[in-house]
């Protein structure tokens, strides 16, 4: 009976791409275990001919491969039930995500992992990135080469152990260079498709972010397992709390920034109530839930009777670091019995930073109802306190030095509570005070006493002056509250005016700029500045959702000229705004215009220069064949010289070499000409590549410093012969002009249902950025003007290339130089045996 009833420990070395190291780790850590005396044994490594690789495999036990025909195919597997029968401590199963060939124990590698891990045996194996199954689709966008082969991710989240082998992309780069990893038939098409720099950084970054993730897992089960509750700001993590209500969406996008800006993960949290009386329409939480899903949120609910407990829980629960919770929407009189949430969060939120979001339905109606007068809400309620107060402070005063005191004096105690009031708490807080004393000072003073009766005029006087004194210190303090708001609004006025003056002087583009800026600044929904031409109104420049609707302002400009606004009524102080903001649109739209006429002429410039370059090199470059024409025929013809046979050779070879610089030049020309006019008609067939490059490179001078290595057994290409071949031609002319006076390789490989042709020099290459103004016409990059040609070779290459639904680009070749890579499309036996014009 079997006394090992424990599960096998998996352990997987993941790497983000091909070549990084994973098998030679793999096998180190083999080599490692074997030497501590363990039973290892190589259930099947694949070296894909890397030396290394194999001799390390050679100093392990390996478990001979299982055998078979599929479709009279002989295929090799590894043999699970031979290694299942060995029962070996530790097996040694590379590529984890493989496909086994019809006719195995089992459809993937990994489920033969699966049997081994049962019976027992620990298991060392190895995986990419783009062969995981969450982020196959991911990869694919980014290297455009689909994965066939992948491996389900929590197959590899099971596992004990992950251990990411990790290389820089300009060393995996060398590597492959250097020929460690593909043969080099595969080196340049790698390096050009799917191992450019560009692409190598994305998968590191994926990777090291999916290791990173399944480091978070193990850690949120460490701090289960031992009962840790307090927050470890290992990652950034950011739960934002919403009630269901209609500021949800308002703080799941402030929330969504607040983690982007934090590189956070973003978690949106809804507190359902315990007793399940108070709660947000189930629509609405789908509606939240799936807004979640859209920003790259998780969606969590939770129950609790206490909302800032449960909050809070919940955050420590899962580490986070940010809180993100709406402002109260709690009147100020329902804040004095209980603070509210956010108060209470923030109070016992600890290292957990908490964010305070506004929104609309924050605040009270009251506040809205009494936000017409210029004092501050706590300040008119300190007066209507004080109103209150005052009053009674001077009768009992009054009452208690009742034989001391006059009347006189009473009254100026009245005085001086309501002109407090007045200076307090403004105009209506001053009125009750002036008519609360005045009554106050009738009943308790004004004989008859303890009565409402004024029985002398000298008392309706006193009653009188008591409330216009009240109302008139009250009218100052008002003026003086609304002078000062009037000066802060002014201030911001000059704020957003020197805003949209610096917006029309530093943007290239200001228009569109300026009125983001006023929809942004007055809550509009839409912006428009219209101009009429020939009688109509037409839209110049809009931002923001434009509907055909009335206009809540419209501003005239100018008599042409207007700015038309939507989304809601603005009062009258914000014109004076909108009429500078309207000018300053008006002087943004004219300098956009100069800017475009100033645009035109540079390219009407540039075409001069185009022309006069053009005439300036085709004159040379004529003129100069011309002339040694002309020469050697009026030697030939001279009856008086006499010349002998090597002589006449030499001159008659001046004028073959000189007209066959005539016809390349005219040939360059029409074909630019037939390119700028669209006349280029591809005939396409299947092409061999080894055919092309020998017929390009009949009419090639100095051949011997070409160096071909075109496989004729490669794939042939769909394209025109013809187009193919001066493609190629002008290419390798261009090489030997420019590349130093060294050697120049030809070299062709497949790649992804494409064929790729590399045209290698090693000279002083291009300068940085530049590498897309070699293709451009009459350009040589700053070689000298006496340098033969007028810069079409490269130009004409690449309308042809693209002619024939191919692409030519230049690289840098490893070790200095410039590589052009004309890449065309395999020929498809599915396509016709004939001709096809394009």
């Amino acid at each position: 009976m079997d006394d090992r009833r424990r599960r096998g420990e998996l352990r997987i070395y993941l790497g983000a791409a091909p070549g990084v190291g994973k098998t030679f780790a793999m096998l180190g850590e083999a080599h490692r275990r074997r030497e501590r005396g363990t039973d290892v044994v190589v259930g099947l490594v694949e070296t894909h001919g890397r030396e290394k690789t194999a001799e390390l495999v050679a100093g392990l036990d390996v478990l001979p491969r299982k055998e078979f025909r599929h479709r009279g195919l002989d295929v090799e597997e590894m043999d699970v039930d031979a290694l299942l029968a060995r029962n070996p401590e530790v097996a040694v199963v590379d590529e984890l995500a493989h496909t086994n060939a019809p006719g195995s124990r089992n459809a993937k590698r990994w489920e033969d992992v699966e049997e081994l891990l049962e019976a027992g045996v620990d298991v060392l194996s190895t995986v990419n990135v783009q062969h995981l199954e969450s982020l196959n689709d991911v990869v694919q966008r980014i290297t455009g080469v689909p994965q066939r082969e992948t491996v389900p991710d929590e197959v590899v989240r099971r596992a004990e152990q992950i251990e990411l082998v990790d290389l820089t992309p300009e060393a995996l780069r060398r590597r492959l260079a250097h020929g460690n990893v593909y043969p080099a038939s595969k080196i340049d098409a790698a390096l050009g498709n799917y191992f450019r720099p560009g692409n190598l950084t994305a998968l590191r970054e994926i990777a090291l972010l999916w290791v990173a993730d399944q480091v978070d897992v193990a850690l949120r089960r460490y701090r289960a397992e031992q009962s840790i509750t307090d927050t470890w700001e290992t990652r950034e993590r950011v739960v934002v709390a919403i009630t269901g209500g209609k500021e949800s969406e308002t703080l799941i996008r402030r929330a969504r920034r607040v983690a982007t800006r934090a590189g956070a993960e973003l978690q949106v949290l809804h507190i359902l109530r315990g007793d399940g009386l108070a709660g947000a329409a189930p629509a609405a939480v789908a509606r939240y839930r799936g807004l979640a899903k859209d920003v790259g949120a998780t969606f969590h609910t939770v129950v609790g009777d206490d909302v800032p407990s449960a909050l809070l829980e919940f955050a420590r629960g899962t580490n986070a670091t940010q809180l993100v919770i709406g402002t109260s929407r709690r009147t100020r009189l329902a804040r004095l019995f209980s603070e509210g949430i956010g108060a209470t969060v923030l109070q016992e939120s600890g290292p957990i930073d908490v964010h305070m979001v506004t929104h609309d339905q924050s605040g009270s109606r009251w506040r809205a109802a009494v936000a017409r007068s210029p004092l501050r809400t706590s300040r008119r309620l300190a007066g209507w306190a004080l109103a209150v107060l005052a009053p009674i402070l001077a009768t009992a005063i009054g009452v208690w030095l009742r034989d001391d005191l006059i009347q006189s004096t009473n009254v100026v105690d009245y005085f001086l509570a309501t002109v407090l009031v007045a200076l307090v708490g403004g105009l209506g807080p001053a009125v009750f005070a002036a008519v609360f004393s005045a009554l106050l000072l009738n009943f308790y003073f004004t004989p008859p006493l303890f009565t409402f009766t004024v029985d002398t005029q000298q008392n309706v006087v006193t009653l009188v002056a008591m409330v216009v004194v009240g109302v008139t210190v009250a009218l100052v303090v008002d003026r003086a509250a609304r002078r000062a708001e009037q000066a802060a609004r002014a201030r911001t006025e000059a704020t957003l005016l020197a805003s949209y003056a610096r917006t029309v002087l530093t943007n290239p583009y200001p228009l569109v700029r300026l009125l983001e800026k006023v929809r942004e600044n007055f809550g509009l929904a839409s912006v428009v500045l219209l101009e009429r031409t020939d009688g109509d109104w037409a839209r110049v420049e809009s931002v923001g959702v434009v509907a055909d609707c009335e206009p809540d302002v419209d501003i005239p400009v100018t008599p042409d000229v207007r700015l038309v606004l939507r989304g809601r009524p603005l009062p009258a102080s914000d014109r004076r705004v909108l009429e500078a903001a309207a000018g300053q649109a008006l002087l943004a739209l004219r300098q956009q215009r100069m800017a475009d006429q100033a645009r035109d002429a540079q390219r009407r410039a540039e075409g001069t220069e185009l022309r006069t370059a053009l005439l300036s090199a085709v004159g040379h470059d004529l003129r100069t064949p011309l002339t040694s024409i002309k020469a050697a025929i009026g030697s030939l013809r001279d009856p008086e010289l006499r010349l002998s046979d090597e002589d006449v050779a030499e001159l008659n070879e001046t004028v073959e070499v000189s007209a066959d610089r005539l016809t390349g030049l005219i040939d360059n020309l029409l074909d630019s000409s037939r390119l700028a006019t669209g006349a280029v008609r591809p005939l396409f067939r299947a092409v061999g590549l080894d055919e092309v490059v020998a017929r390009a490179l009949s009419g090639v001078d100095d051949v011997r410093r070409v160096e071909v290595d075109v496989d004729e057994q490669l794939v042939p290409v769909r394209a025109d012969v013809g187009l193919l071949e001066r493609v190629v031609a002008n290419v390798v002319d261009n090489a030997l002009r420019y590349g130093g006076g060294g050697q120049v390789a030809i070299r062709a490989s497949e790649h992804a249902e494409r064929v790729e042709l590399r045209v290698v020099d090693h000279g002083r290459g291009l300068p940085r950025g530049t590498a897309d103004e070699v293709f451009a016409p009459f350009q040589r990059l700053g070689d000298r003007a006496a340098s033969p040609g007028v810069g079409l070779g490269l130009s004409v290459a690449k309308g042809f290339t693209e002619a024939m639904n191919g692409t030519i680009r230049a690289e840098d070749t490893p070790g200095g130089g410039l590589t052009m890579v004309i890449a065309l499309p395999a020929f498809d036996t599915a396509d016709s045996d004939g001709e096809v014009p394009a």
